[in-house]
């Protein structure tokens, strides 16, 4: 029989290694209790899980500050569609009140009632911050939509209302038109029915041999009012052929500063007197190759210009030179339409220098423009016959540039002339020359501006 044999003792290695690994792990856990686990997680993977809390955290509030910038942005473009729809609805409520319209007017009232109550509701959301309703992307294309709605509502509105000011200006000119037409008929007929009878009155009131300066100024007024006729009918030419009036203006007399807009005329009347009466003081009116030869003797003479003075005081001028083209008048008339009436004149007026051939080979135009020119011709031939009527000699004269004004020798073209505090007016230009016979003056008309610098006597 076997004998029980003991078992063998432990190990002292072992039992010491046993008790090492407790009394580390006691300390391993003693360690982990403040972190709150209660086994041991390695520091690699604690690291690791905390830095993907924070990313996350910071994903999330980059969305949530994305998300207010793009619900602000579709607020900002809701209120700007707003501003558009009320700026729209009230170009719409102009247009309805002119011209009147009641129930447009109504209508129109209510929609920017209604644009301004929207507008108003956009201010409440923002103050109480309820501006994120819908996706953001949706609530900016919807508000481009409504915005560029609005902005093509008021540039249709805008074109009606250009269109409706074009149809009355239009119409307006169609008036002015129909105006201008029936004054200037009115103004032929009244021309015709002077010459018919009150103007051939008063040139036969005209008597020879008992000549007096009075019967003289009856005779050259009625000179010039043909004078300032064609100056009017000459600035509307301007007009009409796009001239720059104010160029032409200046061109003649340089540096005038004018009191008013309408005295321009007069620089183009001193231009037409002062072509029209050259040469005045000459018999033959400063008519060149003229072969005629006057009467030495003085009282043959003065009869043969009163012969030409009755003869042209009552004849139509258009008939007169259709039948005398070769007389003294028609190529005094000649001279004086070639020398004013520029040849770039006449062609921008026309178009062509048709009435420069017809004059330059003795032939009457039969347009409105030369009927003028003609009829203010004749009457200043007339004026010249009468002064050599005269026993005495009738002379010409012109006032100098910024002569001192004087009420002997000259007359103002406008009744508004101030005198200015220290009482110096000076002529700017001469626009009618005067007239001197022996003993008597006629004034020279002239147009006066206040004193710059010392005149002259």
């Amino acid at each position: 029989m076997d004998s029980i044999r003991p078992s063998p003792a432990p190990n002292r290695s072992k039992i010491a290694k046993t008790f090492s690994k407790l009394t580390n792990l006691k300390k391993t856990t003693k360690n982990r209790s403040n972190t709150g686990f209660c086994i041991g997680i390695p520091p690699e993977k604690l690291r690791c899980c905390e830095s993907k809390q924070f990313d996350k955290e910071a994903a999330e509030e980059a969305m949530e500050e994305l998300r207010n910038r793009a619900a602000m942005e579709a607020f900002t473009a809701k209120l700007f569609a707003a501003v558009s729809s009320v700026k729209a609805a009230y170009a719409e409520l102009q247009m309805a009140q002119y011209p009147y319209n009641n129930e447009a007017i109504q209508l129109a009232d209510q929609a920017v009632v209604d644009e301004l109550r929207a507008l108003s509701e956009l201010k409440r959301r923002f103050l109480k911050n309820q501006i994120d309703s819908s996706p953001p992307h949706v609530v900016v294309m919807l508000a481009e939509i409504q915005e560029q709605q609005s902005l093509m509502k008021t540039y249709e509105i805008t074109m009606r209302k250009m269109q409706r000011e074009i149809d009355d200006r239009e119409s307006q000119i169609s008036s002015l038109q129909e105006k201008l037409k029936e004054i200037n008929q009115s103004n032929r007929f009244m021309e015709k029915k002077m010459s018919a009878s009150g103007s051939f009155s008063v040139l036969e009131m005209v008597k020879f041999p008992s000549l007096n300066a009075n019967d003289f100024v009856v005779v050259l007024h009625y000179a010039l009012r043909s004078v300032r006729h064609f100056i009017k009918q000459l600035i509307r030419e301007m007009e009409s052929a796009n001239w720059d009036v104010d160029a032409a203006v200046n061109a003649i007399q340089p540096g005038i500063k004018f009191n008013k807009n309408d005295h321009k005329a007069f620089v183009f009347e001193s231009f037409v007197c002062r072509e029209i009466l050259s040469g005045f003081n000459d018999p033959f009116f400063g008519i060149e190759k003229i072969n005629q030869i006057l009467p030495e003797e003085k009282q043959q003479r003065r009869d043969f210009f009163f012969e030409e003075f009755k003869k042209l005081r009552s004849v139509s001028v258009s008939h007169f030179i259709k039948h005398n083209p070769n007389t003294l008048f028609g190529k005094f008339l000649k001279s004086k339409y070639l020398n004013i009436v520029h040849p770039k004149m006449e062609f921008s007026f026309s178009g062509n220098l048709n009435q420069r051939k017809m004059v330059n080979s003795g032939e009457f135009p039969e347009t409105e423009f030369f009927k003028m020119f003609a009829e203010m011709s004749r009457r200043v031939w007339l004026l010249h016959c009468l002064a050599f009527s005269f026993e005495c000699e009738v002379s010409i004269f012109r006032v100098e540039k910024n002569s001192r004004f004087s009420e002997v020798y000259m007359e103002s073209v406008v009744d508004d002339v101030f005198m200015p505090a220290a009482g110096d007016l000076r002529a700017a230009f001469t626009v009618v020359p005067g007239f001197q016979f022996s003993h008597t003056v006629v004034q020279s008309q002239v147009y006066l501006v206040p004193a710059k610098s010392p005149a002259k006597c």
